[in-house]
């Protein structure tokens, strides 16, 4: 089965677009326009985890590195559909893909462009 290409990848700037709440984060839910940086991509469960967002704690044994343990606040992966990527206006944008060319090679890759804006999100 091919895997599925997300319109987010690791490091991207993105926006919720809906307000993240679990019973478990009482007090501390992310609102919807919280921007974040993409920490990491999961493709295969279609989910991301984004920069401060959706924190749980997690309970860590005693370790050579972590001698003492104890509780550690981690972010957790949340779907992408919540996410959009953000353009150089900073406002949240659909994703659409097109060919380019290279010049020099006359090799072609395919790119992500921002719909508001028209430029590429890949450098």
């Amino acid at each position: 089965m091919r895997q599925k290409k997300l319109h987010v990848k690791k490091g991207d700037m993105v926006m919720l677009n809906k307000t993240i709440t679990s019973a478990r984060s009482a007090g501390e839910d992310r609102e919807a326009g919280y921007v974040g940086k993409v920490l990491k991509v999961f493709p295969e469960e279609e989910r991301v985890i984004v920069e401060g967002v959706n924190m749980r704690i997690h309970h860590e044994q005693p370790s050579m590195q972590n001698r003492e343990g104890g509780r550690e606040k981690r972010e957790a992966p949340i779907h992408v559909s919540n996410v959009n990527p953000v353009d150089s206006n900073g406002e949240p944008t659909r994703v659409g893909r097109k060919k380019v060319e290279d010049p020099e090679t006359g090799r072609s890759q395919w790119v992500r462009y921002a719909k508001t804006t028209g430029e590429e999100l890949d450098e």
